[in-house]
């Protein structure tokens, strides 16, 4: 059968190169490797995350890879530990002040540097990107540096002891995270239409009111998005943790690296598993909260 009564059989119209026009007979192997190579990948991201929560569910009492029937157990076991429960306590009063504290920080830095020249706004730009392409230890160990020299400096003036704990953890996470969200926050401003801002002030309307009308509900996107980054990383964060924790202030995953020290057990998958689920459930959850702004307001979520 020829190729123009195929093409009419399935009731599709036949392509013709043009005149001149080279026909690629090898664009099927080409897409088709680079479709095996997209899949590839995402499986090398993805397979890995979805073993570990699938052995969360694992009944064995011994070895984690040798799968021994379906069980919740190991989940009642997390929860009912208090090594666990304080690790899970201690990583919501880090995340959640520092998200705000990140957010707050970031979005007053943002709307700041857009009314500045554009020699002190670049400055501030090659320092908020320095802060995130420098290495996270290398953040860390800074950071670490200026609390120990800090509070030597108040013990020997003021005869204060500080010690390291839950506030230089925020502290630090806030320095790290403030940057992340004044990238979004300014990048939402560069793309906001402007001319609504002159129109509300040619209707006489005062700052605070065009910037709650008109201005706030453009960069609420961006606001959520830096809330909900700040929040993640922090709790997801263990370099930094690790440099400037204190007694008291182990975090979920300070324990799930300590218990990795000893092997892999189900008990270390179904933290995994739980904190991938409420990582999960944050972000949804902020999902849902800019598709119903962007419904009650009428508008457009970009």
């Amino acid at each position: 059968m020829t190729a123009p009564a195929v093409a009419q059989a399935t009731g599709r119209r036949a392509r013709r190169p043009a005149a001149g026009q080279r026909v690629d007979r090898w664009a099927w192997l080409v897409e088709g490797y680079f479709r095996l190579h997209a899949a590839l990948t995402y499986a090398f991201l993805f397979l890995p995350i979805i073993v570990v929560v699938v052995l969360a569910f694992n009944a064995t009492t011994k070895a984690t890879t040798v799968w021994q029937g379906f069980s919740l157990r190991w989940f009642g076991v997390a929860l009912g530990d208090e090594v666990v429960r304080d690790a899970l306590t201690n990583s919501f009063w880090i995340a959640i002040p520092n998200a705000i504290l990140a957010t707050a920080f970031g979005t007053m830095a943002a709307l700041g540097l857009q009314r500045v020249g554009k020699r002190i706004r670049l400055g501030f730009d090659v320092l908020t990107y320095m802060s995130i392409i420098v290495p996270e230890i290398v953040i860390a160990l800074a950071t670490l540096i200026l609390f120990a020299t800090s509070f030597d400096g108040i013990q020997s003036w003021f005869g204060v002891k500080l010690q390291f704990g839950r506030e230089t953890i925020i502290a630090a996470h806030v320095l790290f995270n403030t940057s992340l969200v004044l990238l979004l926050v300014r990048a939402r401003l560069s793309g906001m239409d402007r001319t609504l801002v002159d129109a509300s002030a040619d209707l006489f309307a005062t700052p605070w009111r065009t910037f709650r009308q008109i201005t706030w509900p453009q960069l609420l996107p961006a606001i959520v998005a830096g809330f909900l980054l700040s929040f993640t990383f922090s709790f997801d964060d263990y370099v930094i943790t690790q440099f400037v924790s204190g007694p008291g202030s182990q975090t979920l995953p300070l324990f799930v690296f300590g218990q990795t020290r000893q092997g892999i057990t189900p008990l270390v998958n179904a933290v995994a598993a739980m904190m991938l689920l409420l990582t999960l459930t944050v972000l949804l959850g902020g999902q849902l909260l800019l598709n119903w702004n962007a419904r009650r307001s009428g508008g457009f979520r970009g």
